[in-house]
């Protein structure tokens, strides 16, 4: 059935906005690389299939690292060594995206284009549930304190709950056509997501109440959201910064050096800090002073890799998705000590103005462009 016109601008816009400007596509995987177990070394390992877009990953209970390859629908399982194993889904042209460990000892995830969640044991085997209607697009996922599944819905401005059976309900955004993307739980059992076209950090509590926080302006695009020291962090590309919010919704931003990072997904990381990702080819570090250490992923066109999601795994590792190369990335995390990275001083209590209150006159964030390879990808599933 073709997707009404007003769904197709929406989603559009918010792929458009969230996978930021890329400017080339890279075809070819890239081999493994060894690394001298330093923290900030980077090992790949090239997924299966090629032009799958690895969207999402986490840590499974069986210890692997669990994805969702958005573009070829299915879900692969990647061992601490590299070796892959891969599952179709039933539903064709689902658009798999968020994944989370959940209830049960299985893989949760998020059917975009399908309006559906689906359940994965560590044996391969699927359980899909559709969610109430159509055009729902739900996009992340995570397992809350009362152990039911909340997710972000696009395609309604809403934020569902799922109970392991099936049960469905789901809460409007205040916020119009706020595009909740990316979502996860805090230790008081609340939920936390961001609003990227809104420029929002909203909050929901268990009984469903939705509280919005504004950022700077409504060109701040916070895209990753995690819990981590002080409150939930999250990252705002439209300001280049990495944020967190306290438990009482007070705002910090810290700027991130160089002109335009595309900062986009945050986890925190076995070590304690918050680690992020960087589309322009690196993986940042952040500690709770705000103290920066950013790392390059190798290779000489790593900005064309796109460093995407981003989840710490079961082997005290930050593991990472690299969007236009088919692979996954692993990040050594621990020991502490390393080498071959940059680190910066903690910025200035006092944010600059532009990122406490809103942008200067006049300034505005260059037009996003798609890459040959997404584009091709709109254009197959009828949204260019």
């Amino acid at each position: 059935m073709p997707r009404p016109p007003l769904f197709r601008r929406r989603l559009r816009r918010l792929l458009t906005a969230s996978l930021g400007a890329l400017l080339a596509f890279a075809a070819a995987t890239a081999p493994a690389r060894a690394g001298t177990g330093h923290v900030g070394d980077v090992t790949e390992f090239p997924l299966t299939t090629p032009d799958s877009f690895p969207a999402d990953l986490t840590a499974g209970p069986d210890r692997a690292v669990w994805v969702t390859e958005s573009e070829v629908n299915r879900i692969a399982r990647v061992t601490h060594d590299g070796a892959v194993t891969e599952y179709p889904l039933p539903t064709p042209d689902s658009f798999p995206s968020g994944i989370t460990q959940g209830p049960g000892r299985a893989l949760w995830f998020t059917e975009g284009l399908a309006s559906k969640i689906g359940r994965i044991t560590t044996k391969g085997r699927v359980t899909e549930f559709p969610l109430p209607g159509p055009d729902r697009f739900p996009l992340d996922i995570a397992v809350g304190g009362d152990h039911a599944l909340w997710f972000t819905e696009a395609g309604t401005n809403a934020i569902g709950r799922m109970t392991p059976d099936g049960k469905v309900t789901e809460y409007p955004v205040p916020t119009p056509d706020s595009f909740p993307y990316y979502i996860a739980a805090a230790p008081d059992g609340s939920v936390w997501f961001t609003e990227q076209i809104a420029g929002k950090i909203g909050r929901i509590g268990p009984t469903g109440r939705i509280t919005e926080y504004p950022l700077a302006n409504d060109s701040s695009f916070p895209s990753g959201i995690a819990a981590g020291p002080g409150g939930m962090w999250f990252t705002a590309d439209g300001l280049n910064a990495v944020g967190r919010i306290s438990w009482r919704g007070e705002t910090k931003l810290f700027p991130l050096p160089g002109s335009d990072n595309l900062v986009y997904d945050i986890t925190r990381g076995p070590d304690g800090h918050m680690w992020f990702t960087e589309q322009a080819g690196r993986i940042g570090r952040i500690s709770r002073d705000g103290a920066i250490t950013q790392y390059d992923v190798p290779g000489p066109a790593a900005a064309d890799k796109v460093a995407f999601r981003i989840a710490t795994g079961a082997d005290r590792n930050v593991w990472f998705t690299e969007l236009l190369t088919s692979s996954v990335g692993r990040v050594q995390a621990l020991p502490s000590r390393g080498s071959g990275h940059t680190t910066l001083p903690a910025p200035a209590k006092t944010l600059p103005a532009p990122l406490r209150k809103t942008a200067p006159a006049g300034h505005h964030r260059p037009p996003y462009r798609l890459t040959p390879g997404l584009e091709r990808m709109l254009q197959k599933k009828g949204l260019r």
